[in-house]
């Protein structure tokens, strides 16, 4: 099973060999070094999915994050050389819907096991409506922003999937199958491996839901919509200024229909993400008297970051959940 450094973008290249960021792997960080491995080789989308890997792997697997720390997912641009390290992977997981230069350099290439996780779960149509609690509040005016098709999964279908723990639970549950399919002499361990992480997610969806439960509000306003599934598991609304997209402009519209609501509903705090400018959401609170916060949708893990994984940046997601929300 070859291992080497994954290589990036032109865009980031400069910015993580400045940073001296190598290979993303908690399981064998000088298997690239050494240049083979008899580990099982796994290449992941993003964070999210090179977590899901790691974690579920164990020794067992070396794991390659086409996505580097920092790098905005959606913005990346697959190069022959990680074309040539995925064909000569072991397997590829991914999230089909997300990123369009890694579903086509996937859906064309000759690594024998191809995980969507978008297959795993159940996925539903959220978006620039607020989560899908247009209903609530109105026709959303802003609904010209929907071309960010790129970031949709196919039918309009929202991918942010990780998210809720439940559901990301359900995926690592079919993660694990794959890998003990494809890596039978490990089964028993990725089985364990897997029933570890079912329970540390089911012990963060519990946090959730009791950290929630005693609320003043249950609006809260972001950047843009990656936090539908989240909403919807623990009967919060989100109003997304900018839609799916985390890059599209809202509308003049759409920014003076947050403002009324926020007076409304008793919303107190506009988030934004660390990978993205906080320009917009800073704009929108500093007109309606509101304070900002970080929501993060975890898409990579950086020195930003309020954690080092993702059961840490979600709980501090919680805490600010609780802060905006007033719960007690």
């Amino acid at each position: 099973m070859n291992v080497r450094r994954p290589h990036i973008s032109a865009v980031a290249l400069a910015a993580v060999t400045a940073l001296g960021i190598g290979t993303l792997s908690a399981c064998s960080s000088d298997g690239a070094a050494a240049g083979n491995t008899d580990k099982f080789d796994v290449v992941a989308s993003f964070y999210p999915m090179a977590y899901l890997a790691e974690q579920i792997g164990g020794e067992h697997v070396h794991v390659t994050s086409l996505t580097q720390p920092g790098q905005e997912p959606h913005d990346l641009e697959i190069s022959a050389k990680q074309t040539a390290q995925l064909e000569e992977s072991d397997a590829a997981l991914y999230l089909k819907g997300l990123q369009p230069t890694v579903d086509e350099a996937i859906g064309q290439s000759p690594v024998k096991t191809k995980i969507d996780a978008a297959t795993l779960t159940s996925l539903e149509e959220h978006g620039t409506e607020a989560g899908g609690h247009e209903d609530e509040h109105g026709e959303d005016e802003h609904s010209e922003d929907e071309h960010g098709h790129e970031h949709t999964h196919e039918g309009g279908e929202d991918p942010h999937i990780w998210l809720d723990p439940v559901k990301y639970a359900e995926v690592a549950e079919g993660v694990g199958k794959a890998f003990e399919k494809a890596d039978p002499d490990h089964a028993a361990d990725y089985r364990k491996n897997t029933a570890a992480l079912v329970g540390t997610l089911t012990d963060l969806d519990k946090k959730f839901e009791t950290g929630l439960a005693d609320r003043k509000t249950d609006v809260f306003i972001t950047t843009h919509a990656a936090f539908g599934y989240l909403a919807e598991r623990y009967g919060l609304t989100e109003e997304a200024i900018s839609g799916l997209d985390p890059e599209s402009e809202p509308s003049g519209a759409r920014v003076k229909e947050l403002q009324q609501m926020a007076k409304a509903d008793g919303v107190t705090t506009v988030f934004y993400e660390t990978l993205v400018s906080d320009r917009t959401a800073k704009t929108l609170a500093g007109d309606a008297g509101l304070e900002t916060d970080v929501l993060d949708p975890l898409e990579g893990i950086t020195d930003a970051s309020r954690g080092d994984d993702y059961v840490q940046v979600m709980e501090a997601n919680l805490k600010a959940l609780q802060t905006a929300l007033g719960a007690k």
